[in-house]
């Protein structure tokens, strides 16, 4: 009855998808709520889920020439103040510190929302010449943005995340970092967390404030919303020049230097539970999971089952992050948490599997159990493993495909938003009063403009005007 109890406590995602988000963080011990408002302790359940997250990418990074670096979490005032589009587009989610100890501050100093006047301020130091071009860094660090309406992981006060700050010689090198890390968070998300994601620049409505293109991938959560799920921006010289960062140019003229900045935060976390979990708990795909395989010894009281099943949790350690659960908790009660917890694979061993020399592998993904004999393992897990991956992938892209939706006109665009959920398609004529009439009328807003362009229109769903684009419209997180 334990695991019987625990699935129960769920909501169910199909009547309340809130609260059985809510109830999936907090029952798989992902995170809890803390005494302040929009922050959160991340449990170590958590903790190693975002360790692997950060490691994938990390390596990722390097791989292609950053290195990592660390900035100051204060933002004097004045220094935010030299962006003025960046500063407005930042400020209702700014907190400011006003106080050291009893002593009131002669200039208040602001928590980062973001760092780019920080990088900014130290690019202005360190760039003298081309010869010290370019410049590839990226800091892991947390952030503090005032929200209003919080939700654990997806949004909130404090959240943890990597932003990628890069000075070019051109232009066109700016560009080609721009893509390059967009084109990485898209592999990563689709490879790695197997979450098919769209590609795309936001319109200049929902670009990054002093950015002069915002590049984003956009995923479909299992309710029909839309989640950003990274963003990559180019920025131009307008930093530069408000910061005053120069260089010698190969001709000896002084010129401004080109920007890019990038991040991904732990709001992928929230991605990842809503893309892939079931009424049954979270769902990790392999790549990250803290777990990949939970060995569940079955009768292990009696003689040998302990102890084979150690012996196995020794061999795939070379393989795979293993563990084996010797508590004395029901094996339904095992069942139930770990589906809770998301595991990708259990493996149970007990001994009638030991006088066969086999066990039996179970996916997580939809519950498929494969009998593999025991001298197979190191071949048979990597391969199950991967299964559950593309499983995983596969299930996301039909979901997605069913719930995207063309519409024609304005009023097809409201009446798919206000019966079905997902997203839509619809011909843009590139007019911001079109774009924020189709927010009123029909409750979205645009999520991206696609690289991969389809044409199904002459006119604008809006205006019936020309039409220049496709886009993508929907509800999002």
């Amino acid at each position: 009855m334990a695991d019987k109890k625990m699935v129960e406590a769920i909501a169910d995602m199909e009547t309340d998808f809130a609260g059985w988000y809510t109830d999936v963080v907090l029952k798989a011990e992902l995170a809890r709520y803390s005494g302040v408002r929009g922050c959160m302790y991340v449990q170590p359940y958590g903790t190693a889920l975002w360790e692997n997250i950060r490691a994938e990418l990390d390596s990722r990074f390097k791989a292609t020439g950053h290195e990592n670096v660390m900035l100051p979490m204060f933002i004097p005032e004045s220094l935010l103040q030299k962006e003025k589009d960046h500063v407005e587009g930042f400020a209702p989610e700014v907190a400011w510190v006003t106080h050291g100890g009893s002593n009131e501050l002669t200039e208040r100093l602001c928590i980062r929302p973001t760092s780019e006047t920080l990088f900014c301020d130290y690019f202005s130091g360190i760039v003298h010449s081309y010869r010290d071009l370019p410049k590839l860094y990226n800091q892991w660090g947390n952030v503090v943005r005032w929200e209003k309406n919080t939700r654990l992981f997806l949004r909130t006060v404090e959240f943890y995340w990597q932003e990628g700050h890069t000075l070019h010689e051109t232009a066109e090198e700016a560009w080609a970092e721009t893509e390059l890390m967009l084109n990485i968070y898209a592999d990563f998300a689709e490879n790695v967390l197997a979450m098919p994601v769209i590609r795309g620049r936001k319109t200049d409505k929902e670009k990054f404030a002093g950015a002069q293109a915002t590049y984003t991938i956009e995923a479909l959560m299992h309710d029909g919303q839309a989640l950003q799920a990274g963003t990559s921006h180019y920025f131009g010289d307008g930093f530069a020049k408000a910061f005053g960062i120069t260089f010698s140019g190969r001709d000896g003229k002084t010129q401004y230097p080109h920007q890019t900045s990038w991040g991904l935060s732990t709001r992928i976390v929230g991605g990842i539970i809503m893309t892939h979990g079931d009424n049954n708990g979270l769902v990790l795909p392999p790549a990250v999971a803290p777990v990949q395989v939970v060995i569940l010894p079955i009768a292990q009281h009696k003689e040998g089952v302990l102890g084979k099943a150690a012996e196995i949790k020794t061999r795939l350690a070379k393989i795979c992050r293993v563990k084996l659960d010797e508590s004395d908790n029901s094996a339904g009660w095992k069942f139930a948490q770990y589906e809770m917890k998301g595991v990708p694979l259990r493996l149970e061993i007990g001994p009638r599997d030991i006088e066969n020399n086999t066990c039996v592998v179970v996916r997580r993904d939809n519950r498929e159990k494969t009998t593999v004999a025991l001298n197979e393992l190191e071949t048979q897990i990597p391969l199950l493993l991967q299964k559950v991956h593309n499983g995983l992938f596969e299930a996301a892209l039909a979901r997605r495909e069913k719930m995207t939706h063309a519409a024609f006109s304005l009023n097809e665009a409201a009446k798919i938003i206000n019966t079905q959920s997902g997203f839509v398609k619809a011909m843009w004529c590139g007019d911001l009063a079109c774009e924020l009439r189709l927010k009123e009328t029909a409750g979205v807003t645009s999520r991206c403009i696609p690289f991969a362009q389809e044409h199904i229109s002459n006119t604008c769903v809006c205006c019936g005007k020309p039409a220049k684009q496709m886009l993508y419209w929907g509800k999002a997180y």
